[in-house]
């Protein structure tokens, strides 16, 4: 197990007691923290049940489905090494996890499980979003939510669906939120300005579904995906459109490539946003601003 075997080359040594805990946690991932305490009991080893979730929990071992990622992490064969019971435990075990971080922001009906179908799409969007496409494989995204790679082509036929999935959700999501800010306003500036706000703030501060709604696939040379992906982002693009359409501008005004300037300038953001410089919101009234002063008339 690797936690385990780091934890043996650390200073200063590991008791016996720690090492026998460990070795259970690899042999038997299984047993609960009242067993290992007995099975140590009868080596000689005297420890109570607290004891042994302490030092679990000090090698990131506390739970039966940590106990199972870290063995199958430890075998060149990965999950395919475990039992379809010991599968089955780490998968109920990870999805548990995944409900219990869920945000409880109301992007979702609380009385809703999270399915197995989102869990994976958020776990692609996260992988999408930190290593991009071209680094991230099925078998990483698998191995992100504790499945093997069947069961993710169970629900996804290939990364390209996947990825695909991914932005269409961010679009809805992103346009959702977009709407509901904007509904109540009526200038046509404030509008677009709040429409703005929202999309550099979901793009680096937000969900990785909604993250990498902003991401260009032209730099990573797919336009073959880029091609499948337009309708989607065409839609999102037309909210912009109809913002724009509606502002007071001088004439001659391209509003096209007003539009196109004022989105290229805020998908960048993602690559050198800082944090502690300006807050999202900040650079988005900027860059409205700057727009405005620009076509406004006097």
């Amino acid at each position: 197990m690797t936690s385990a075997t780091a934890a043996a080359h650390d200073d200063p040594p590991l008791s016996p007691t720690e090492v026998g805990i460990l070795r259970l946690a690899h042999d038997e991932p299984e047993l609960g923290q009242a067993a290992v305490a007995e099975r140590l009991r009868r080596a000689g080893l005297t420890i109570s049940a607290s004891g042994v979730r302490y030092i679990w929990q000090r090698h990131g071992l506390e739970t039966t489905a940590k106990r199972l990622q870290a063995l199958a992490d430890a075998t060149p064969e990965g999950l395919a090494a475990l039992t379809d019971s010991q599968r089955e435990l780490l998968e109920r075990g990870t999805l548990s996890a995944q409900l219990a971080s869920a945000p409880c922001d109301g992007t979702r009906n609380q009385e809703e499980p999270l399915d197995r179908r989102q869990i994976i799409l958020n776990a692609a969007a996260e992988l999408f979003s930190d290593q991009g496409y071209d680094r991230s494989s099925i078998r990483d995204i698998a191995r992100k939510v504790g499945l093997l790679p069947g069961s993710v082509y169970h629900h996804f036929a290939s990364k390209d669906e996947l990825y695909l999935a991914v932005h269409r959700e961010g679009f809805q999501r992103v346009m959702g939120t977009i709407t509901a800010e904007i509904e109540a306003l009526s200038d046509p500036w404030e509008r677009l300005r709040r429409a703005c706000e929202v999309h550099v703030a979901q793009m680096i501060e937000g969900p990785a579904v909604e993250r990498i709604t902003g991401h260009s696939l032209a730099l990573i040379g797919n336009h073959e995906l880029l091609a499948k992906i337009q309708p989607a982002r065409e839609a999102y693009e037309q909210l912009f459109r109809d913002l724009v359409t509606a502002l007071p501008v001088v004439p001659g005004t391209d509003r096209s490539l007003l539009r196109l300037f004022l989105l290229g300038g805020m998908n960048w953001v993602y690559l050198w946003y800082r944090e502690g410089r300006r807050t999202p919101r900040q650079i988005a009234d900027a860059m409205v601003e700057m727009v405005r002063r620009g076509v406004a008339p006097s």
